[in-house]
């Protein structure tokens, strides 16, 4: 049996379309492999790539096998062993008598799992897939950027799959038109040559054999032309155009009280950046306020945000209070899509909650597009989970989700801001 191996060196983005068909064959192994990395990664190197483990199994090609077909008829011996009805027991597994934590071959042979890199972009793409913040709207059209992948004419280089077959085809017939044009008249002219001398007198002999000769080097040169070649080849062209679509900004409101451990903080950092980087991966210009509270609410820049060691008592209220004023005091609702990102363990002051609904219920909501409520705890629910219960029900542009372990931090994020179906 013969082996064939192709050393070719490839250009530069060569083997672009062939990267770009394994992530589309194996994309629900990769997708699973980075949601277990968000579980695993520091909040320090979340916008980093990726190595993706697929087994071994899923990437073998299929083979087709001849059966045996057609209806057979076997008579087995009989055995003093088993009777009808018994159980019999599972199998051991094979080659489990080693020390070492691997899947061992029972027959000393076995293939590693394939592990591949993955690139920040295509870590970030998959990552945000079929995401998108909820009802926005189109107001102020002269902020907010969404960039869309449209079709822009032709060019001379590109991937195989991009190719262009039917201007690739018109440009072969354009060249070949033009490299054979003079030839195919001067065989014309020579044919018409060639049929006067036939009339003439036999001594015009050497003259016809001449001629032809000519021809036959003539029709040479024009089958030589090649039917296809390099020059001829246009591909497919696509750019990314910024759409503006609308003037938006997200509220992130993090509660940093004493009540939340150190374990508790890392998940809502998490979440936070998760959010971050989905807003600045899939939209440009829009804006976050971040916002920081126990006791009190303070509006902070993004470092003081994540780094701050500030902690304190628990006032849910203050934080709303705090986005409200800003809000009217900058983002008017009829110019702004303005969202909101609220995390807590839901421990709150018992009198607060009642006063946090409040708040939402009559003056947040009805400005707010879309408000996600985030409760990070093991425990029960707190009273602020219960009182927001309500608000749950009866508002569609409100949403509340449990987060208990780091496990649920990427599915949690994925049912808050998925791809609504119009």
């Amino acid at each position: 049996m013969a082996h064939l191996i192709d050393r070719r060196l490839n250009g530069k983005n060569k083997s672009t379309v062939n990267r770009q068909r394994f992530l589309r064959r194996h994309k629900i192994q990769i997708k699973e492999s980075i949601a277990d990395a968000v579980n695993s990664r520091s909040i320090t190197d979340i916008e980093s790539g990726e190595n993706v483990t697929i087994p071994s199994r899923d990437i073998r090609e299929p083979s087709f096998r001849q059966g045996k077909g057609g209806q057979r008829e076997a008579v087995h011996p009989g055995n003093d062993v088993f009777t009808p009805g018994d159980r019999i027991e599972r199998p051991t597994k094979q080659g489990s008598g080693g020390s070492g934590e691997g899947k061992a071959s029972p027959d000393g042979e076995g293939q590693d799992d394939f592990v591949f890199q993955i690139s920040k972009d295509e870590y970030l793409d998959l990552l945000f897939e079929d995401l998108e913040l909820p009802n926005l709207q189109k107001n102020q059209m002269n902020k907010l950027v969404h960039y869309k992948t449209h079709r822009s004419g032709f060019k001379a280089s590109g991937v195989p799959a991009n190719i262009a077959i039917v201007r690739s085809l018109q440009n072969s017939l354009a060249r070949r038109t033009a490299m054979s044009a003079g030839k195919r008249r001067k065989v014309k002219e020579l044919q018409a040559t060639l049929e006067e001398l036939k009339n003439t007198e036999p001594a015009q002999r050497l003259e016809e054999i001449k001629i032809q000769k000519e021809i036959d080097e003539l029709k040479a040169k024009i089958a030589s032309v090649p039917f296809i070649d390099t020059y001829d080849l246009r591909f497919k062209n696509y750019e990314k155009r910024p759409e503006p679509t609308s003037q938006a900004v997200m509220f992130c409101l993090m509660d940093v009280s004493g009540s939340m451990d150190q374990a508790t903080k890392d998940i809502a950092k998490r979440f936070y950046i998760l959010l971050y980087l989905f807003l600045k991966r899939t939209y440009k210009n829009v804006e976050v306020v971040f916002i920081r509270h126990h006791t009190q609410a303070k509006e902070v820049d993004e470092h003081e945000f994540f780094y701050s060691q500030e902690t304190g008592g628990t006032i849910v209220s203050s934080a709303l209070r705090l986005m409200n004023d800003i809000v009217k005091d900058r983002y008017p609702s009829n110019e702004w899509n303005i969202y909101a990102a609220q995390a807590s363990d839901g421990d709150n002051w018992a009198d607060d909650s009642p006063g946090c609904k409040e708040l939402l219920e009559k003056q947040l909501l009805l400005v707010t597009r879309y408000y996600a409520y985030i409760e990070i705890t093991r425990r029960a629910h707190q009273t602020l989970w219960r009182e927001y219960e309500s608000l749950n029900d009866n508002f569609e542009n409100f949403s509340m989700q449990n987060i208990r372990t780091t496990e649920d931090i990427f599915p949690v994020f994925r049912e808050l801001f998925k791809k609504q179906i119009s």
